[in-house]
């Protein structure tokens, strides 16, 4: 099988390409090429990056990078441990007599439960649901964090929101992983990513990576990860907590503030962003936590705030931001190539009643 790192690497020398031209020209950092043609995953502080930075550099190469992230997850594969359930076990000599009498003790006890649950019903209580082998359907809940685990057919995944909590059932674990959604059932194969939108905006809110599913038995479930994208606004309202926005004389900044509009009444806007080149880029929408994501060039985002969104990127230059608020838009203006740049884009009041939206730099 081929070396998705060799191939890097000799596309680069074929080039006649330095590591430090390819990081010069990619804004990437030259220890970060290094591990990917040496395939050292450990140099890298997450799986997002590096993939990110290997679709990156393919492209940079000319090289097909399905290709190159397909190498790198058929690898990733080979090298997990195999379950303990598909590891045949030597039988011993005494193997079948031991089996007859197992068999025998299995078959008084099945009949000793029969009777058991005809003389004695319990009850199933309401909202346990119960698998054919006899293990319960598991709920989790999902947050900003990255979420893994085996999942089994039934299992139930929820997204909190302002109008309750959105339901997402596991549909099916045989070849293809099914998540049944309100937008519909989608499916994701095995060692892919898949991206989907749940509440139909056209933006896509959960990420599905499937690194393990059975071809001949669900009941095996399937190893999934799962990771809720770039914080978007899944709940819905279009309420302002207006308690909660500040004076002007509360901002605290050295910086002076950019006002994008006005009006007598605050409501929620949308921040939308295009990427040129690469880049680090970390959203907190609201009173929530903050996600962070690579993007890479052509990649777009889209967010819609209340109150206020707070944006962080690794390279300013590399963004493109149009706000949308009152059916506008107005463009925003970026920063320096390679400057680190942390702003506020929120609603304040004035002392004269009135609300402002303002675009405000961070130390």
């Amino acid at each position: 099988m081929d070396s998705y790192g060799e191939l890097l690497k000799n596309a680069r020398e074929g080039k006649k390409l330095t590591l430090d031209t390819v990081s010069a020209a990619l804004t990437i950092d030259k220890k970060y090429l290094e591990g990917l043609e040496d395939e050292d995953n450990g140099v890298f502080p997450g799986e997002p990056y590096m993939v990110g930075f290997m679709k990156n550099y393919s492209e940079f190469l000319e090289l097909d990078s399905e290709y190159i992230l397909k190498l790198y997850h058929n690898k990733k594969i080979q090298e997990s441990p195999v379950p303990e359930g598909l590891i045949e076990k030597p039988k011993s000599e005494k193997f079948w007599p031991i089996l007859i009498s197992s068999i025998i003790a299995v078959i008084l006890i099945v009949v000793a439960v029969i009777l058991v649950l005809v003389l004695r019903k319990k009850p199933v209580e309401e909202g346990d649901v119960v698998l054919g082998n006899g293990v319960k359907n598991n709920q989790y809940e999902l947050t900003d964090q990255r979420f893994q685990k085996r999942l089994y057919k039934g299992d139930q995944l929820t997204i909190p929101s302002g109008s309750g909590k959105i339901v997402l059932t596991v549909k099916d674990t045989l070849k293809s992983f099914g998540l049944d959604t309100p937008s519909g059932v989608f499916y994701t194969d095995l060692a892919e990513e898949s991206e989907f939108d749940l509440n139909g905006d056209g933006t896509s809110d959960v990420i599905v990576y499937v690194s393990d599913i059975s071809a001949s038995d669900e009941r095996r479930g399937a190893e999934v990860s799962i990771l809720l994208r770039h914080g978007v606004s899944i709940a819905g309202g279009d309420s302002v907590e207006v308690d909660a926005i500040p004076f002007a004389s509360e901002i605290q900044s050295k910086h002076p503030q950019h006002v994008i509009l006005e009006d007598n009444r605050a409501y929620p806007f949308s921040l939308n962003a295009t990427f040129r080149a690469s880049c680090v880029f970390r959203d907190k929408i609201d009173f929530g936590s903050s996600v962070e994501s690579f993007f890479s060039n052509g990649e777009q985002l889209s967010a819609t705030a209340h109150n206020g969104i707070r944006i962080w990127m690794s390279n300013s230059n590399a963004v493109k931001f149009t706000i949308v608020a009152d059916s506008k838009t107005y463009d925003l203006e970026v920063g320096k190539a390679g400057q680190v740049l942390v702003e506020d884009i929120k609603w304040i009041k004035d002392t004269d009643g009135r609300y402002k939206l303002v675009v405000i730099e961070l130390d």
